[in-house]
């Protein structure tokens, strides 16, 4: 009788371990979809900097070129 009692525990236990197993896996799972979109969010944010970085060139590029221009007429209606 409490073979069966023992056996039964054991059997308990062992239901309950594969269910951890089986969340684990699963959780593992998740976390690796998780790190691969955390990664590709940050490629995708990179090129979001260097995107920008290189439009405020062109604009202060831009404002540089503006500038010069009005200098030069400046010069033009003076003289």
């Amino acid at each position: 009788m409490e073979d069966e009692i023992i056996f039964s525990q054991f059997s308990q236990i062992e239901q309950k371990v594969e269910q951890l197993i089986k969340v684990c896996k699963g959780l593992e799972s998740e976390n690796l979809q998780l790190r691969e979109k955390v990664a590709r969010l940050e490629e995708d944010l990179q090129a979001k900097v260097v995107a920008e970085n290189n439009h405020a060139q062109e604009r202060d590029l831009i404002r540089a070129r503006i500038d010069g221009l009005l200098l030069k007429l400046g010069e033009i209606t003076e003289g």
